[in-house]
């Protein structure tokens, strides 16, 4: 079965979604890679704009998601979350590339997963934008928030380091607004940053929530989710 596909999916590739650049990442077949370690992503490539994928409408186009096999895999699941409304999506199969009808114009995050031996192993985390129509320039990647991560309880302390990542298909974040507080939604505390890091003053024993806008040259922006901390007394 994987083998049908797999050739379904070469004789349509001049017409799926591609990379805009000519020349897209090579994957080395022979590379090292520990088998049980999950799975390595082929396509859409990592922080890049997806060009029209086949059968394209003004909203919707048909993109083909592709990684390498893993001999420990009996199932997939693909995660697909769509970065503009918060949807996420799972799929199960158990090929290793799957067609999907998406919504153009519109930034997403994907992953790969699979069980061995009652442990999930997961793939990394890729963002790209599905283009659309008419589109020069595309709002920067929402932020990856990475610590604390969403619930950490952390020991007694007064400082918390707040560590993000930031993407963008044009390349041109300029800064980050960093909202903050024991309130949900956390209020705008601190404005232009160019780290991507930032210490706050915590007090033991207090809930806090954070979330990221990213600012371009363009004066586009994209919000992250809300992650919330805690720290103990």
């Amino acid at each position: 079965m994987k083998k049908i596909v797999y050739t379904l999916f070469a004789l349509m590739l001049l017409l799926a979604c591609k990379d805009t650049t000519d020349d897209g990442p090579i994957v080395n077949e022979d590379a090292g890679q520990d088998p049980i370690e999950g799975v390595r992503l082929v396509f859409p490539f990592e922080d890049t704009l997806c060009n029209e994928g086949i059968n394209p409408t003004p909203t919707e186009s048909t993109v083909f998601f592709e990684w390498d096999p893993n001999n420990n895999a009996q199932v997939y699941t693909l995660t697909i979350e769509n970065l503009a409304s918060g949807n996420t999506v799972q799929y199960e199969t158990e090929d290793f590339i799957f067609p999907l009808t998406i919504e153009r114009a519109v930034a997403f995050r994907w992953f790969v997963t699979y069980n061995f031996q009652g442990e999930t192993k997961e793939s990394a985390v890729w963002n790209f934008y599905n283009a659309g129509p008419g589109i020069q320039s595309y709002p920067p990647f929402s932020a990856e928030l990475i610590a604390p991560s969403m619930a950490q309880i952390i020991p007694t302390t007064t400082s918390v380091v707040l560590e993000w990542l930031g993407s963008d298909v044009d390349g041109d974040i300029v800064s980050y607004d960093l909202h903050f507080g024991t309130d949900n939604p956390p209020e705008l505390v601190t404005t232009d940053i160019t780290a991507t890091q930032i210490a706050v003053t915590v007090v033991p024993g207090t809930i806090y929530y954070w979330q990221i806008v990213t600012k371009d040259a363009e004066g586009n922006s994209s919000e992250s989710g809300v992650f919330q901390f805690r720290v103990l007394d």
